[in-house]
């Protein structure tokens, strides 16, 4: 008896009659409206710009929001800074040793470079 009515429970549509075929259809797009709306929730959350960073004021923490840019990394960058005086554009980042192409071309898009202001 068991097994008749777990036959019936996954019947094919096309054998399926009125409130069951209903059923199943309406909980097949309840569960795609739910994966539809994830989805669109995950790209607004995803897509939200993140915040550039002048590489010529920013702190070892803030450098280290960039992609690939750990805190050791980001000491590295300041220690540049420190030394040899503020970047004149931001292609510049890949002096820094450590810091290679790669790492500049995922953060391209976020790092700025603007001078101190004397205060």
């Amino acid at each position: 008896m068991n097994q008749i009515k777990r036959r019936r429970n996954h019947q094919h549509p096309s054998q399926m009659k009125g409130d069951s075929l209903m059923n199943t259809v309406t909980k097949t797009f309840a569960v795609l409206t739910a994966v539809l709306t994830a989805i669109v929730l995950f790209n607004t959350v995803w897509a939200a710009e993140l915040p550039q960073i002048n590489i010529n004021t920013a702190t070892s923490q803030e450098l280290s929001q960039l992609k690939g840019v750990g805190p050791a990394y980001a000491d590295k960058i300041v220690t540049y800074r420190e030394a040899n005086g503020p970047f004149a554009k931001p292609e510049d980042l890949v002096n820094v040793p450590g810091i290679g192409a790669k790492t500049y071309e995922a953060n391209k898009d976020r790092i700025i470079v603007k001078k101190r202001v004397k205060q």
